[in-house]
């Protein structure tokens, strides 16, 4: 085993430990897609200094890539957000596992996929946007009634939405709706029977 590769394996371990702890953990808090993150990333790397030492096509190499990448755990479904972790965990592990990589130029690719995930995953990035699947208590047929409904109880601005079920029997809607927060800050609610000019008096009468 060389000097690069060592610096290149310090490299990979020090990547994956920032991206699955140092970015998706204190973001998200699933212990359960950390362990697959690492799992991914070391697997990958032993694979690709295997078959980067062997004499082997490189088409070999490529359709394990492929593999690799669509392997979907059925007990668990995770969000398009974990996919690219899973992409980046899978990515570095493989710069860094080829011996033909020099160590600067991995290093270099890492940080980029780093910094890349980490600022694409930013809360503050798109923070007011959401999504959800929202069951309407009614059959909506026109959109902009629809539209016009949603922004009414989400108390939101609806950006998209696609109606994924219609049931004219049950009388229910369900939509995939993307909206917009809106930055109003509503009034603290009070309490039934009591105003705020009711309070002076009230702590007065305690008093006494």
């Amino acid at each position: 085993m060389t000097t690069s590769t060592i610096v290149l394996i310090g490299i990979d371990l020090i990547a994956a430990l920032l991206l699955s702890l140092g970015i998706y953990y204190r973001r998200h808090r699933r212990r359960d897609l950390v362990v697959a993150f690492l799992g991914v990333n070391v697997g990958v790397l032993a694979v690709a200094s295997v078959l980067g030492t062997a004499e082997v096509a490189l088409g070999l190499g490529l359709g394990l890539f492929g593999v690799l990448s669509i392997i979907r755990l059925r007990s668990s479904e995770i969000s398009q957000r974990e996919v690219a972790y899973y992409f980046a965990a899978l990515a570095i592990g493989l710069i860094c596992g080829l011996p033909q990589s020099t160590p600067w130029f991995a290093g270099t690719l890492v940080v980029l996929i780093l910094v890349v995930m980490w600022g694409a995953d930013h809360p503050a990035l798109f923070a007011r946007s959401r999504h959800q699947i929202v069951d309407v208590d009614r059959a909506i047929t026109d959109e902009d009634a629809l539209r016009a409904e949603l922004e009414q109880r989400l108390e939101c601005t609806v950006t998209s939405l696609t109606v994924q079920r219609l049931d004219l029997v049950n009388d229910t809607t369900t939509v995939d709706v993307r909206f917009r927060r809106d930055a109003v800050r509503r009034a603290p609610r009070r309490s039934p029977g009591r105003t705020f000019a009711d309070a002076p008096a009230a702590e007065s009468l305690a008093v006494r």
